[in-house]
């Protein structure tokens, strides 16, 4: 059972990312989505190439999918380390409150200190303010902290 503190956080981090589990990376195209969650979609059985992200120049491709746009070649090593059985909504909340406590996020969540955990986790998602990738369309600070009270209320 998840926190409802982590729950807020992590319902956070999809709308923040504008994603759901069935979610791949936004491209030039559109958005698409998946329905087999038997791996990450960018996984070699399926045969997805990479998404164009952004024309450039140069151009970028990106493999990010699920919920917490999720890269694929940090899936492969999660999903040995957390013994992740495939890429359900389950598994996908395990990698990211993984990230959480990679990022010492948890115990500022747990204590209420919601804009530190944003800041702390500013690297891991572009939506976040401080992203280091240019151009994605960051929210700002207040944005994300009215929309943690709002999935707070939603999970008590």
């Amino acid at each position: 059972m998840i926190a409802p503190v982590l729950q807020a956080f992590l319902a956070l981090i999809g709308w923040s990312e504008s994603a759901q589990y069935d979610t791949i990376v936004t491209g030039v195209t559109g958005p698409a989505t998946f329905t087999d969650f038997s791996d990450h979609p960018f996984a070699p059985q399926f045969h997805r190439p990479p998404v164009l992200w952004r024309k450039g120049p140069p151009p970028e491709y990106s493999t990010a999918a699920g919920r917490y746009q999720i890269l694929y070649h940090w899936w492969v090593a999660y999903k040995t380390e957390l013994n992740l059985p495939d890429f359900s909504p389950a598994s996908q909340d395990a990698y990211a409150l993984e990230i959480l406590k990679e990022r010492h996020a948890i115990p500022l969540i747990v204590e209420g200190d919601i804009q530190g955990a944003i800041i702390a986790c500013h690297g891991e998602w572009e939506s976040f303010p401080g992203g280091i990738v240019q151009g994605n369309g960051p929210h700002t600070m207040g944005e994300l902290l009215e929309k943690y009270r709002e999935f707070n209320l939603t999970f008590y």
